[in-house]
């Protein structure tokens, strides 16, 4: 297993197979006061306390109530959807996601001799970002940056990260039962709820 670590503002560790779990947001959907105190507090930050990080960037965008909600859109979520689904069965097996207002969580099992996760956010990013821009009337960054990526290490870590993936609407109290999020999915093999 080939495997890749690097620095930007968070830490990723990315390995050639395995299944991931994926969490990004346009930008401006998180303050930017908010975003600089979360870098300063990962700057010497360890793989095994990245979680610690994922929950404090997590509340953040559940409290975000100042920024940009674009996914709250229609449209705007079934652009996104559309460009995650585009990789299924070239580079990943989609096992999970959904689309909130202003953040996706995505967890996915990635495909011999795929991309990679750099090149494979890159694009689905770049192309929901056009797509976005250009039915919104819009220019400029769509998305932000970085995402926060964790690599799944077990089925006991996979069952939970999908259960928080499909309970995140409910839990936002955005809908009573996670199948009538319109912008939720689950693989029948992987669902645990």
């Amino acid at each position: 297993m080939k495997r890749e670590y690097h620095r930007r503002n968070l830490p990723h560790l990315y390995y050639d197979e395995g299944i991931y779990f994926i969490t990004y947001n346009p930008a401006n959907s998180i303050p930017s006061e908010a975003i600089k105190k979360l870098k300063e507090e990962s700057t010497n930050i360890q793989d095994e306390r990245k979680q610690y990080l994922f929950i404090k960037y997590d509340t953040l965008l559940h409290s975000a109530n100042s920024g940009v909600n674009y996914l709250s859109n229609p449209e705007i979520a079934n652009i996104s959807k559309q460009t995650i689904n585009y990789p299924v069965g070239k580079n990943y097996k989609l096992i999970c996601y959904t689309i909130m207002p202003n953040h996706i969580h995505l967890v996915f099992d990635l495909l011999k001799d795929n991309k990679g996760i750099s090149k494979i956010m890159q694009s689905i990013k770049r192309i929901s970002s056009r797509r976005s821009n250009l039915f919104l009337k819009r220019e400029g960054k769509f998305w932000q940056d970085e995402s926060f990526d964790r690599l799944v290490r077990n089925d006991v870590e996979l069952y939970f990260t999908i259960k928080y993936v499909l309970m995140n609407p409910v839990d936002a109290g955005l809908t009573k039962d996670w199948k009538d999020w319109e912008f939720s999915f689950c693989d029948k093999n992987y669902l645990v709820i």
